[in-house]
Parts: structure tokens; C-alpha cells; sequence
């Protein structure tokens, strides 16, 4: 077999598009590929153009396409072209895809779960030789560009980072007789359910917390540090040990045994319908539900347990090796762009994604917000409680919609986590089989 079929085999089995081969030749990974379709409008007529691919919609997509223009209008010599593809997974499938037709965008943004597949796949370029002052390592906030470092290299840039809070409906706070505040510990949360169930809402009590139906397992995966347990240890799984059990169970008791949580298809459109007391969701969406609340919105740090900690998530940039050189010289310029200041601020105000640049917190217009608006700042205070993910969550092809599968059988049938997690164990198992090859090659050799 040849280096180019290997390589072909590999990154197919590592992103799941074994499918999208049909038809399509495979060309070697050294290869420069051109790009999707599109012109380069006549008002930016002579610039290289730049195709960038990402997976934001509704207010943050539009947020991006100001800042895209205004990257455009400030500049002679790039064109950017944001092209939306879908969610996160609805993008790396069909970067994946782009691979294997040979048309690639230059650069698109990975999930915290996906880009370590196409970095593993070898389709990622090494940003180190792009670096310039203004547009380097030290821009950023350490723990959130550390994740994209790997073999002492930088593969992919924080831009839209976050970490779960948890929200709460200060009028059905009040209402109850609570503090302003989210919970301190889930034991105190259990303890403040009973009052808020004692509020109406629509018509019925007001139930304290929605449980996600789809991708919950980003949430959960700091629910269990939070009860002393883990995902893995390296690939090594440990969800069906005591900590995940422990958080399992506490959340199953809240639905089945107290009746005050429950599987919510969109919690966080539950919380904003005044539905449901309190919301653990991601800092990204802090300005749309404030802003589709009929009530006032408070944030929070996520409850700790018998430990504290929440998991870093959200969107970062890679360049994909296969882009022309030329092209990937400009995409670095526009990647310098997105690393000002004041360009990184304004993202963080205009969403509530972390400001991943360190600067932006003392850009003046996040400096107001805060001050006027607390709820923007929690998410930067509750980073030191952040962490990176476990690695079968990051690494497993997958893993994530085996765990959260789990926990749909926890939510609606009352299962019991001991269980579910046992199951649920052994397919993580087999998923990490498939990956620890490259895994201890290329991230831990």
C-alpha cells in the first residue's frame, strides 16, 4: 500500500467520512489543493483570496461577517470569504469531504472535539512559522492556546472559546426567597429546588434544571470532576468508576426521584420561555438569552461538589495544510487581524465567548460592559476552574454521542448510572482502541 493510500485509510477512519470516498481520488498530503468556488468581488478586485469556513449562524454569525468586512476594508492585499457550513460536526465532515475532493478552504474553525482528528490525520499546517509580533503565542490566554499546542508545535488558534455557567431567573429567585446568586455547591441546589417549585410558571411549578438531550456530555464532563471522577485517564476509561457514577446519580435523583430536572430537547429555549429556574450552558450564547429572556438574567459559576472544575469547549481556527503557500501566508494575516485587541473584545461583547486575547479584558468597551453588565465577566473569573477536556471525549471518534446516549437513557428511563456507564464504558473502550496508535504516536509518545 502506498504512503498516500495509508494516509487516505487513516483520516477516513479517524473522522468517520469512509462514505465520502466515493468517487474521489486521493492526492498526496503534500500536495496543494485548490479552493472552493467563488470570486473575489470587484471592489476587492487583485487580492488573494481567502476562503474561510466556520459554523456560526443567528446573532454570532452575524458578528462575524462584521468583523470579516471589516477585515476587508481595513487592507489592500487579502480577501476573506466566510462561507457558513452548518454546525461543528456538519463542518468537519465536509472539510473532510474538501480533502478528499482536493478543494480546501484555507482555513476553517474546529470544535474542541474535532480539529484534534484532522490535526491526528495529518491535514493541519503548523502555525509556528506564521507567528509575528502582535500575532504569537503570548497574545493569548495561556491555558486556552496551550490546548491547540501539540509536540511543542501550534496547530490550532482559541477564537471562540468558552466554558459552561450556569444562568438563573433572578425573578423566580426572588420569588422563592432566594439569594441573588447561582448555587454555590448541587448539594445546594437540591436544597433550593423545593422553593423554586413553589413558583408558577405557564401554569405548573417551575422546575429548578434542564439536562440537554443532544451533546450534554460538554456539561457532564465537568459535572463528573466536579464529583471526583473522570471521562479517562489519558484513553483510559474511567467513566464507569465511583466520581461519574456519583454525578449520574445526583442528576437522575433531580428528575426521577425530586421531579425537579428534566431532559429538555432546547433548554436553553426552556430557560428563556421561563420554563425551568436555572440553565448550565455555554458562555457563547450569554448575549442571545439574555437578550430572549422576558425576565432578568443572572450567571454564575457552574456548582462544584466534592472538587471544582468545568471543561473548556467552543470553536478554534486551523489552517489546512493542503492550501497554496500564498494563500496561507494571507490567511495568516487575517488570523493577525482576529488577534487585535479591540477585534477580540468586540467578539467577546457582541456573544459572551471568552476574550481568548489577554489584552482584550483591558479593551475599554469590555471594561464598560462588565462593569454595567456583571453577567460578562463571570465566565472570566470562573477560568481558573477550566480544563481541557479527557482525552477519549477529545480524541475518540464519537465518544461524545456514546456518553450522551447514556445519558438520555439516565434522563428518560431512569436508568441506573452504575449500569449505563458500564455500557457505555466498554463502546469507549473500542473507540479508543481504534485511536491509540496515533494517539500515543502523535500527542503522547
Amino acid at each position: 500500500m502506498t504512503t498516500a493510500a495509508r494516509t487516505r485509510r487513516s483520516f477516513l477512519a479517524l473522522l468517520g467520512t469512509a462514505g465520502l470516498a466515493a468517487g474521489c481520488g486521493f492526492r498526496s498530503p503534500d500536495a496543494e489543493y485548490g479552493q472552493p468556488a467563488g470570486t473575489v468581488p470587484a471592489q476587492y478586485a487583485g487580492r488573494v483570496r481567502v476562503v474561510f469556513w466556520h459554523s456560526y449562524s443567528g446573532r454570532n454569525g452575524k458578528v462575524l461577517a462584521e468583523l470579516v468586512t471589516g477585515f476587508n476594508d481595513s487592507q489592500d492585499d487579502v480577501y476573506v470569504e466566510a462561507q457558513y457550513q452548518g454546525s461543528y460536526d456538519d463542518t468537519a465532515q465536509k472539510v473532510a469531504a474538501s480533502l478528499i475532493a482536493g478543494q480546501v478552504p484555507d482555513i476553517a474553525i474546529f470544535s474542541d472535539v474535532t480539529w484534534e482528528r484532522f490535526y491526528l490525520g495529518d491535514a493541519l499546517e503548523p502555525l509556528d512559522g506564521y507567528f509575528r509580533p502582535g500575532f504569537e503565542p503570548g497574545v493569548y490566554e495561556p491555558k486556552l492556546f496551550a490546548e491547540g499546542v501539540l509536540q511543542g508545535r501550534s496547530w490550532w488558534i482559541p477564537f471562540a472559546r468558552s466554558t459552561p455557567m450556569l444562568y438563573y431567573n433572578r425573578d423566580a429567585f426572588a420569588r422563592a426567597g432566594l439569594p441573588d446568586r447561582a448555587p454555590e455547591t448541587w448539594s445546594e441546589l437540591r436544597e433550593w429546588a423545593p422553593a423554586l417549585a413553589g413558583v408558577q410558571s405557564a401554569g405548573r411549578s417551575l422546575r429548578a434544571l434542564p439536562f440537554a438531550k443532544i451533546d450534554g456530555d460538554w456539561q457532564f464532563q465537568g459535572n463528573v470532576w466536579q464529583f471526583g471522577g473522570a471521562y479517562s485517564n489519558g484513553l483510559d476509561v474511567t467513566i464507569d468508576e465511583d466520581g461519574a457514577i456519583a454525578a449520574g446519580e445526583w442528576q437522575r435523583r433531580l428528575v426521577h426521584e425530586d421531579g425537579y430536572g428534566y431532559m429538555a430537547s432546547s433548554a436553553s429555549t426552556d430557560f428563556s420561555s421561563g420554563l425551568t429556574a436555572m440553565l448550565q450552558d455555554s458562555t457563547g450564547g450569554l448575549r442571545t438569552i439574555m437578550e430572549k429572556a422576558s425576565f432578568p438574567v443572572g450567571a454564575g459559576f457552574v456548582p462544584s461538589e466534592v472538587a471544582a472544575g468545568i471543561a473548556t469547549g467552543g470553536g478554534g481556527i486551523g489552517m489546512m495544510r493542503n492550501a497554496t503557500a500564498e494563500r496561507k501566508q494571507a490567511a495568516a494575516v487575517f488570523l493577525a487581524h482576529l488577534a487585535r485587541p479591540e477585534i477580540a473584545a468586540h467578539w467577546t461583547t457582541e456573544t459572551g465567548y471568552l476574550p481568548v486575547v489577554t489584552a482584550a479584558q483591558r479593551e475599554q468597551v469590555l471594561v464598560d460592559l462588565i462593569a454595567k453588565e456583571p453577567n460578562y465577566g463571570v465566565a472570566i473569573r470562573q477560568l481558573p476552574r477550566a480544563r481541557q477536556q479527557d482525552a477519549i471525549r477529545l480524541y475518540g471518534r464519537n465518544a461524545n454521542v456514546a456518553i450522551y446516549t447514556g445519558l438520555q437513557q439516565i434522563y428518560a428511563d431512569n436508568a441506573a448510572p452504575r449500569d449505563v456507564f458500564r455500557s457505555v464504558a466498554r463502546r469507549l473502550e473500542s473507540i479508543a482502541d481504534e485511536v491509540r496508535r496515533q494517539y500515543e504516536e502523535k500527542v503522547h509518545p
